[in-house]
């Protein structure tokens, strides 16, 4: 049986070290991101596996692996950090200035390519100790378990109807229309419903299991179905593909608009009636009432509250 002294010798550090280890499946790479030496990185490592009378991570072909119990050990590691961070920030009001708190964000990049640089500008500038990380909103996230595990603050994006069991903010909202190539036939003849449907469309990939965008979403509820021939995980660089192809991208005109003075692309009329494309955010019961996220919350309200639409000539 473990001898219950080992514990006195436990401290936050150590299990900064081992979650990060253990995630990052790297010595170096955990090194660089806990700002240590690697060796100060190693002696921690070989004191944690004295402690659990475990190798905790081996090496499998050219990388390393967790073993069995330092895969069991991510999940606990990860709470006790949260709790830490909430037992010593969110326990008094929330000072930005002096913060060091992680903010995490899952978001797309589709409302507008100036919103997130805008945003981690915002908070750096105001809470310049804190740290930001941006997770991506892909086919293999989950942002409800994300949300709910705290591995992410907020989540910033569209949906036709959001999630019930989740706290929400509308952000803006904003007209559904088509970017196409100067050179697009639909330039200079116009189309109607059913050339536009039939047109070569490209779609962004999934955001998140199961999706099928709002696009498509609200044209299968209207029983119709658009000829999408490219899908793209990269949101900013469909654009680029628009202007070098015949191919139809359908979004919001603020997203478009930020593109007509840099691309040759024109933005035309969707024949097909669309709701307005809704930007929210959402976040958990279990981040409601703490200081430092409500804190976020506002500041991603206020950035997104200085994106202007570009008037179009």
């Amino acid at each position: 049986m473990t001898d219950l002294t080992q514990f006195d010798k436990i401290d936050l550090h150590l299990i900064r070290v081992l979650h990060t280890v253990l995630t990052e499946r790297s010595v170096s790479r955990a090194a660089i991101r806990l700002g240590m030496h690697q060796p100060a990185v190693s002696a921690a490592l070989k004191r944690l596996r004295d402690y659990a009378g475990d190798p905790l991570l081996v090496r499998s072909g050219s990388g390393m692996v967790p073993t069995v119990a330092g895969l069991r050990m991510v999940e606990p590691a990860a709470n006790i950090l949260r709790d830490a961070q909430r037992l010593f920030s969110d326990a008094r009001e929330f000072a930005p200035a002096t913060s060091r708190a992680v903010f995490r964000i899952a978001a797309s990049d589709y409302l507008d390519p100036q919103f997130l640089p805008r945003l981690v500008k915002d908070v750096k500038e105001n809470a310049p100790l804190s740290e930001i990380e941006i997770h991506p909103l892909t086919a293999a996230t989950d942002y409800q378990q994300q949300l709910a595990r705290g591995d992410v603050d907020v989540v910033i994006g569209n949906w036709l109807t959001p999630p019930l069991d989740l706290h929400m903010g509308k952000l803006f909202s904003d007209e559904v229309v088509c970017l196409v190539s100067e050179k697009h036939p639909a330039v200079r003849r116009g189309w109607d419903e059913a050339a536009w449907l039939e047109v070569d469309h490209i779609a962004p990939t999934a955001t998140h299991m199961g999706a099928r965008g709002v696009i498509d979403e609200h044209l299968a509820n209207l029983g119709l179905r658009r000829h999408i021939v490219a899908r793209c995980p990269h949101f900013g660089l469909i654009p680029g593909m628009v202007a070098s192809t015949l191919l139809v991208l359908t979004t919001g005109r603020q997203y478009c608009e930020r593109f007509v003075d840099e691309l040759p692309v024109r933005i035309l009329p969707c024949p097909v009636k669309f709701p307005p494309l809704v930007y929210y955010q959402l976040w958990h019961e279990r981040a409601h009432t703490s200081a430092s996220s409500r804190w976020l919350r506002d500041r991603v309200k206020a950035v997104a509250a200085t994106l202007k639409t570009k008037t179009t000539a």
